[in-house]
Order: C-alpha cells, then structure tokens, then sequence
C-alpha cells in the first residue's frame, strides 16, 4: 500500500491547503452542507413521526399494530435504496463534486414529499395507495443515500484540521434538527388541529412543509463554494473512482465502517424513531406525551453533538466511539426494561436521555471518521456505500424486529439484539487507528 492509503503521509502539502479556506468560506460551507442536511432529514422522518396517523389511510385492514408494521415495512424498504443512492450519488460525487451531488439528492427529496403530500389513500385508488408510498420513499431512500455520503465529505473536508471533530459534528445536529423539527410540527399539530382533522388531512402538512424548504435548500446549494478536497484531487489528475475500487484497495476500511454503522444506525432508530411508539405502544403513554418526551431528548441528544466532536479533538475519535458503543452494549438492556415498566414520564426521560448521550459519542464524529479513513479521490463512494448497505440492514429495519418481537410476545429480544450489535462494534472501534493523526483529509 502507500503512504496516501495507510495514512502515515498527511501533512503532505498540496494546493488546496496553501490556498486554504478564510473563515466565512469555511463558515458559510458548514451553513450549508448543514441546512441542507437538516431538511433532508425532515423530510426523512416526518414519515416516521406522522406514521401513527396515516398509517389507516394506506392499510386500512388489521389493527394498529399491524398496520404500523405495515407502515414500518414500506420505511425498510426505503431504507433499501439507499444503498443504490449512495452508489449513484458517491460516484457522482467523487466524479461532478460534492455541491452538484448536494443539490441533486435535495432536489429528489422534495419529490418524493411532495408525493407523499398528494397521495390519494386507499379509499380512494385502492392497493395503488401503498404502492405510490411505496414509490415516493424508494425515491426519497435514493436522496438520502446520496445526501449521507456528499454531506458527510463536504463538511470533513471543509472544516479545519484543529476543530474537524466539533465541525463535522454539526452533520449530525442538522441530521437530530430535522427529526426535532418533524416532532415539533408533530406537537405542534397535536395542540392546535382537532384530532379527527389531523387524522384525516392533517398529516398531509409535513410533507408540504418539506418539499417547500427543499425548493430554498436547492437554491442556496447551487451557491456553495466546491471542497478544496475534490478541487485538488481533480487538479492533481486523481484516479477516477469506481465501485470495485473501493473493495479491492479499500477492503479494511469498508469492513469498519459497515460494522460501525451496523451498531450506531440500530441504536439511533431504537432510541429515536421506535422510541416514539415504543413509549405509547409498550410504556402504556399517551401519544402527546410521548411525543413529547422524543422531542426534549431530541433536544438534548442534539446540543451533545458539538461537546462531544469538540471531545473527539481533545482525545481521539476512537476514544469516544469505543466508549460509545461499550456503555450503549451494556445500558440498552437494562434502561429499556425500565422504560416498558414506568409510569413516570420524567423516569423515562431521563432514561431515553441517557441513552442517547451515551450514543453521542459515535454519532457526533460517526461521518467524520469514515471521511478521514479514504483519500479524496474515492472518498463520498468511500463514506456512502458501506454506510448505506449497513444502515439499510439494521437501521432501517431496526422498528420491524422491534415491532416483529413485540407482536411474538419477546419484546425484550430487541433489547438483546441492539446489544450484542453494539458490543460487536465496540470490538472494532478499539482497534480502530487514531484518524485525530493519520487522517487522510490533507487541506486544512
């Protein structure tokens, strides 16, 4: 291997960090790699958060538990494509650049919300219904595929070598900003429309909202400045990158990163996106109330994000994933037991919270780390495709098997399961390399 792929060369001098970046450039970079991300994210979980609510309209047969499955399995499937998203879109990022794969994959968003905004239900077309909402998350699974990679590689490479950690972060809080924001018009929409109405139009309202914001996100995209990165890759006559590349040179780094993902995508629809109906379905709250506990520990799981990117500069990237996933294997079981069997809903805030600040450990560097583990030439295909086809296997079906369990009367195997994969990744976090030394993000 050389000295570029093993990552003992990288304060090599190139271009890009001679010219550098003056601090409104890297500023407005991160502003907007980070709005973007936001309502990508939105967009993303507004389907999760209003799944209560529309669910009847699409799947009209069955109870509420089947028909969330149902609900929860069209969510799978979207989570399916974002593998091929992620190929698409990492290659067009490595090959067009970062900012015209940013504009694109939001651009595919706000279809596919729009969509969903306009679908007629099941009264009125029939098994055509959960066919369109079908179609409208694959397409929104190929944006969001696509966005994970480019975002992640944009905002690595334009935030600074000192404060990488604590930048980079901010993926991640636009990322828990768009699932706040889908809660909040979630409450928002609980207090002030009549329960029969939000059954019956209002979840539509979401889904308007997104596609809305994605018109403006797409404007302000086009108008980013492109990474320094990708400019000096293409200056210096880089490889072209290719799919194959990426496992024949890059096997190891691939390896880590779905093992990684793997975990931290399971724990973060556990503790977020299930929690909602978990707290309803299992803990016995009403929906208001467990929304409202998702959305005060959205909060605080957000505002951890920079103290612990800020962390990560201070002691290493693979300090804090492996410290990550280690308290994550051994509080899942027990902290979720206590949920099931609260009535307290402070009890289980502080409960729901606590696990997610110990996730924040991974979830605050988690793009980061991928970034600096691949040269620039290969690097979005590098972050997206492993992370895609990992998050597509435990992520997106993480609310299935916990649906799937629950429904078999073994709901505490879910319990199991998130914790084993956990403990798996934090063997291969520990023997993760330092990336804070040998990254191979060269531009400062």
């Amino acid at each position: 291997m050389t000295a570029t792929e093993t990552g003992a060369d990288t304060q090599a001098p190139s271009a890009a960090t001679a010219a550098g970046l003056t601090p409104l450039q890297r500023a407005k970079a991160i502003v907007g790699g980070s709005a973007g991300n936001l309502v990508e994210w939105y967009d993303w979980f507004a389907y999760s958060s209003f799944a209560l609510y529309f669910a009847p309209h699409f799947f009209p047969k069955g109870d509420s538990t089947a028909q969330l499955l149902q609900t929860a399995a069209i969510f799978a499937v979207g989570f399916f494509a974002r593998p091929l998203g992620a190929w698409l879109m990492g290659l067009y990022a490595d090959w067009k650049g970062r900012r015209a794969a940013l504009a694109l994959s939001v651009g595919m968003m706000c279809l596919g919300a729009l969509a969903i905004a306009v679908l007629p239900d099941a009264r009125s077309i029939g098994a055509w219904a959960p066919l369109g909402l079908l179609a409208a998350r694959i397409l929104q699974g190929l944006s969001v595929g696509g966005e994970y990679g480019a975002s992640a590689t944009y905002m690595s490479e334009m935030a600074g070598r000192a404060r990488r950690g604590f930048w980079a972060s901010f993926q991640y809080v636009t990322l828990i900003g768009g699932q706040l924001l889908a809660v909040g018009v979630l409450i928002l929409l609980q207090n002030v429309m009549d329960r029969a109405a939000l059954e019956d139009w209002g979840w539509r309202i979401p889904f308007v909202i997104g596609a809305l914001l994605a018109v403006v996100v797409f404007w302000i995209r086009t108008g980013m400045d492109e990474s320094p990165s990708y400019v000096a890759a293409k200056a210096e006559g880089a490889e072209r990158a290719r799919t194959m590349m990426l496992f024949a040179k890059y096997p190891r780094e691939s390896a880590i990163i779905f093992v990684l993902t793997a975990a931290g995508s399971l724990a973060f629809y556990a503790y977020t996106t299930y929690m909602l109906k978990f707290l309803s379905q299992t803990a016995g709250f009403s929906k208001p109330v467990a929304s409202t506990i998702n959305g005060v520990t959205l909060v605080i799981f957000m505002v951890a994000q920079p103290l612990f990117g800020w962390l990560s500069d201070k002691f290493g990237r693979k300090t804090t994933i492996a410290a990550a996933f280690l308290g994550g294997a051994v509080a899942t079981y027990p902290a979720m037991t206590a949920i099931s069997g609260t009535a307290s809903p402070a009890t289980a805030l502080a409960l729901v919270a606590l696990l997610l600040l110990l996730l924040s450990g991974y979830t605050a560097v988690s793009g980061l780390v991928k970034a600096e583990l691949f040269p620039a030439h290969v690097r979005a295909l590098g972050v997206a495709l492993p992370y895609a086809i990992a998050n597509a296997m435990f992520g997106g079906t993480a609310e299935y098997m916990a649906l799937w369990f629950k429904d078999i009367g073994a709901e505490s195997g879910f319990y199991v399961y998130v914790s084993v994969i956990m403990a798996a990744a934090f063997l291969v976090a520990v023997r993760l390399r330092n990336t804070n030394v040998h990254s191979l993000i060269k531009e400062d």
